[in-house]
């Protein structure tokens, strides 16, 4: 078999040449919130142009989904997008873009709306919308469905909606394999590998005059995450390969309330919401003790990095592998109706949260980093736009608010929609791709997922990273023998977990979901502002973009004990 060796992360992956061909004015790639809303409100804006839709598995396989707590808008009484404003900043820790907060939570009551002339089925109380609220938000403004099935019914009316529309095609059962740029670099197409239950066999390239990114995550990169399997970096990494900036990869968050498992349990784990905590459940340690209490004006509520931190530093010092959820006060009646999904995960893992406490650990949860991206979506590279988790559109920072990434997915999506149209560029044709291919093979994902879990996780420090980074140096340099779905993923996930662990190394300070032993304390004087990451010729370049931090005095005076 053919080995595919090269020093560092490649330009493109090997991959036969392509054996059919399609063409679309727009490529969508995901097919959650993000991508089937972009699509749709292409078609709306401008319905001349056709859309294809691609997706890696089935239309509702993302993580869109598996979202319990719901989406966050000002959308209750006594609630403004200011609030809504300040809360975001606060979790953000001084590293939003404060720009794009604003329009975050401005255009975000109206995108729900829309949401629901779609048909989304939101909860309702005596004819009103019910909103609950989430760690780190001051107000009840977090719209639910189904309880705690808010993203499946998302993605049953969006993909009701775009089955309605024949002008958008969809490609299941595919991964997009590269770019295909121009000579000018600018966005020509996008190579895909479609299975047989698609409707073409192996790899095709399909021309088109943009690509909008919308691939969620990078989930599979720790052993232990809430993220579907699908959830494997793809759109990060070939972005990254096309020559696209991305921004602070470093900022992965760590959802505190992931149902422990065990410690040989890998891949998606169960979620247990912040919603529950909501609602007036709490933590407690093995003595049941409630150790929020006073570590935050919010305690059980606090942002998501603090609660993980402190669940992480109780389970160090008493040894343990977890803490404990008590959520038995909420009784029977209000968990089957509230929280029937999440009621069901546990009692099949032999917990009832009824009458038992529930086990939970932080594991990986949500990317706030990604693909650069300006206000309507634009990454570095013409024709490329990107929203979603796949994108950095500044409004997370470096702690995401909880149910953010919802209404982020909808209002960068109209955004995208909204100048696309007009900024399209003439159909060109792709130039001779002369970036240097490469694969590894499908057996290094195990040692990637345990060198970031462990090195590169929730509690970072110099040494564990220079550790990771001569591990996964050693990774690179492993050939592959076959061509395929298993290697391009693996490719994928080292190429990302090697940006990764390079960002995290360069922030040397503790910051939101950015947490380093060695380096304790938030430092605005040196750390605050980005770091941008891109390929040069198989080498990561790492380069700082200092700004000032967005959580200034307005934030702080506005809640003033607030630790962040």
């Amino acid at each position: 078999m053919q080995s595919h060796q090269y020093a560092g992360i490649p330009g493109r992956l090997s991959a036969p040449p392509p054996g059919w061909t399609t063409r679309a004015d727009v490529v969508v790639i995901g097919s959650g919130i993000a991508g089937l809303t972009a699509a749709l409100r292409v078609r709306a804006e401008a319905p001349s142009l056709s859309v294809l839709v691609v997706t890696k598995t089935v239309l509702n396989a993302g993580s869109t989904q598996w979202a319990q707590g719901g989406i966050a808008a000002a959308l209750g009484e006594g609630d403004t997008p200011e609030e809504h404003e300040v809360d975001t900043l606060v979790a953000g820790a001084g590293a939003c873009d404060r720009e794009a907060v604003r329009v975050l939570v401005t255009e975000g009551p109206d995108a729900v709306r829309e949401l629901i002339a779609l048909g989304t089925n939101f909860d309702h109380h005596d004819g009103v919308l019910s909103l609950t609220r989430e760690g780190g938000h001051h107000r009840d403004r977090i719209a639910h469905a189904g309880g705690d099935a808010t993203g499946a019914e998302i993605q049953r009316a969006l993909i009701a909606a775009v089955e309605l529309d024949p002008r958008i095609e969809v490609i299941q059962h595919a991964l997009a394999v590269d770019l295909l740029l121009d000579a000018a670099g600018a966005v020509a197409g996008v190579t895909l590998h479609v299975l047989g239950e698609g409707q073409k066999d192996g790899v095709g390239a399909v021309h088109c005059r943009a690509v909008i990114l919308a691939s969620g995550g990078l989930g599979q990169v720790f052993n232990q995450t809430t993220n579907p399997a699908v959830s494997t970096g793809d759109g990060m990494a070939l972005a990254l390969r096309a020559g696209a900036v991305l921004r602070d990869l470093e900022f992965v968050q760590f959802h505190p309330t992931v149902m422990y498992l065990g410690p040989d349990s890998r891949g998606q784990q169960p979620l247990i919401s912040e919603a529950v905590r909501g609602e007036h459940a709490f933590l407690v340690d093995w003595a049941g003790n409630r150790f929020m209490q006073g570590q935050h004006e919010l305690a059980d509520l606090a942002p998501r990095d603090v609660v993980a931190k402190a669940i992480t530093r109780r389970m160090i010092e008493e040894g343990k592998p977890h803490m404990w959820l008590d959520a038995r006060h909420l009784g029977a009646e209000f968990w089957e109706r509230r929280f029937p999904t999440i009621l069901a995960t546990c009692r099949s893992h032999g917990v009832d949260p009824v009458v038992d406490l529930i086990p939970v650990a932080p594991a990986q949860h949500y990317a706030s980093g990604g693909v650069l991206t300006d206000l309507f979506g634009r990454s570095s590279i013409a024709g490329l736009y990107a929203t979603g988790e796949v994108a950095c559109s500044g409004v997370h920072g470096a702690n995401r608010l909880a149910s953010n990434s919802l209404l982020e997915g909808l209002v960068f999506s109209r955004r995208i929609a909204a100048v696309l149209p007009g900024e399209l560029r003439p159909w060109s044709t792709p130039a001779v791709d002369v970036r240097r291919p490469g694969l590894v093979d499908e057996s290094v994902r195990a040692d990637v997922q345990r060198t970031m879990t462990e090195r590169v996780g929730v509690l970072r420090s110099a040494a564990g990273m220079a550790e990771a980074a001569v591990a996964l140096s050693s990774l690179l340099k492993a050939g592959a023998g076959a061509v395929g779905p298993d290697q391009w993923e693996a490719t994928n996930l080292l190429a990302i977990s090697t940006a990764l662990a390079q960002a995290a190394s360069r922030r040397e300070e503790t910051r939101g979901s950015h947490w380093r032993e060695d380096f304790p304390e938030r430092d605005d004087a040196r750390m605050a502002g980005h770091f941008d990451t891109v390929l040069t010729g198989g080498e990561l370049v790492t380069v700082f973009r200092p700004s000032p931090a967005t959580d200034d005095v307005v934030v702080a005076a506005a809640h003033p004990t607030t630790e962040h």
